[in-house]
């Protein structure tokens, strides 16, 4: 069956248009509503409204009471919308992934060592003197050690992410964890991420099988987060999308004045 194009492209006319399919949405969330509640949410005047009404006449149509509702055809517009609206939010995160400069396993590796070392020393001074008093030999000692730094690596590293996105270790190699989409990692995030790391062996093992660059430990998949390397001379403000720089400040003040 052969489709009529020229409706295809009325159809999708109609839809293009911000105002339209916000009260098509605003209809499928309150199923019933009136010309000034419409107006109201809106924030629009009464000819503008009266005008994308008339425009949206095929999907959607008046109770008896005088309230507009969708029409079937308007049903099957709101799922078009979302469905659209889906697509258009999994392209801007694939593009920011894409835009992400993902550290790679010998970076993030010298950045753990940094920050582990830096716990040992920790633990050591705290641990150490009772350990021995316990009887403990030099070798157990250690072995203990280096055990027990794990947890501090873990609180250490959620703390420090948690704030900016690196610990002493990313900041000396020039990394910054930040979650996939390129958004800041929260504390939320930076814990879950950094739980891993008392579990290490296991995380990598797991990482591994994954097969995703993204995510080099199975716990960055799990809290929807990786690691990135900042080019030199940048900022880590400057690595997160949503923080417009000062050149994107200055354009968007530019359209701004020109509009």
């Amino acid at each position: 069956m052969s489709v009529n194009q020229e409706k295809v492209s009325k159809i999708l006319s109609v839809l293009s248009h911000r105002i339209r399919r916000e009260i098509l949405l605003i209809l499928h969330e309150k199923e019933e509503t009136t010309f000034t509640d419409l107006m109201n949410t809106l924030d629009i005047d009464t000819g503008k409204l009266s005008f994308h009404i008339r425009s949206l006449s095929p999907f959607i149509e008046q109770t008896e009471k005088g309230k507009y509702k969708l029409s079937k055809a308007g049903a099957d517009a709101v799922r078009v919308i979302k469905d659209v609206e889906s697509w258009s939010e999994m392209s801007a995160v694939s593009q920011k992934e894409s835009a992400l400069s993902l550290a790679s396993f010998k970076q993030r590796t010298y950045s753990f060592l940094i920050d582990y070392s830096l716990m040992f020393l920790v633990t050591m001074a705290f641990f150490l003197p009772s350990l021995l008093t316990l009887g403990e030999n030099w070798v157990i000692a250690l072995l203990n050690l280096l055990l027990f730094a794990l947890p501090f690596v873990w609180g250490y590293s959620a703390i420090l992410e948690g704030f900016s996105g690196q610990t002493l270790g990313k900041r000396a190699i020039g990394l910054m964890a930040t979650k996939i989409d390129g958004k800041k990692v929260g504390y939320e995030h930076a814990t879950v991420r950094n739980l891993g790391k008392v579990f290490l062996p296991f995380d990598l093992v797991f990482g591994y099988e994954l097969n995703d660059p993204r995510f080099i430990r199975y716990f960055d998949k799990f809290a929807g987060t990786t690691v990135i390397k900042l080019r030199k001379g940048t900022k880590p403000q400057d690595a997160n999308p949503d923080i417009p720089s000062d050149s994107q400040k200055s354009n968007v003040l530019a359209e701004n004045l020109l509009s």
